[in-house]
């Protein structure tokens, strides 16, 4: 998938402009890097269009946190008001879902807590 593509699917999966989409995927992107280890973020963005792989990988340093923390830290980043930060991780990964093979998406899911699983479900 294409980066221009990609964009526009978050677009239409949250009725946003293009602005708010491209703050919503670096916010969700770079939380998703600063969760995961260094090899782990370096195999998952090459999957991704150039455009993007810098906000994965824009995190040197990780953290361990939970789902929650996660949903919070993007929806801050985002500029959100609280409690959206789930729904719109949920529309970034669906389309994340989407763009990356099968086999990267199961890796992820074995580098990350079981309630991260989460993220990659059909909505």
């Amino acid at each position: 998938m294409n980066y221009d593509d990609f964009v526009i699917r978050v677009q239409d999966r949250l009725d946003v402009s293009q602005e708010q989409a491209l703050k919503i995927i670096e916010a969700c992107l770079e939380t998703l890097g600063e969760r995961l280890y260094r090899t782990e973020r370096e195999k998952f963005a090459a999957q991704l269009p150039a455009q993007l792989k810098k906000f994965i990988l824009k995190r040197i340093d990780n953290d361990r946190y939970n789902l929650e923390e996660f949903y919070k830290r993007v929806g801050a980043r985002a500029g959100m008001r609280q409690g959206r930060g789930a729904e719109t991780a949920q529309a970034v990964m669906a389309v994340v879902r989407e763009a990356i093979t099968p086999g990267e998406l199961e890796y992820l899911g074995s580098h990350l807590p079981d309630e991260y699983e989460e993220l990659w479900m059909e909505k």
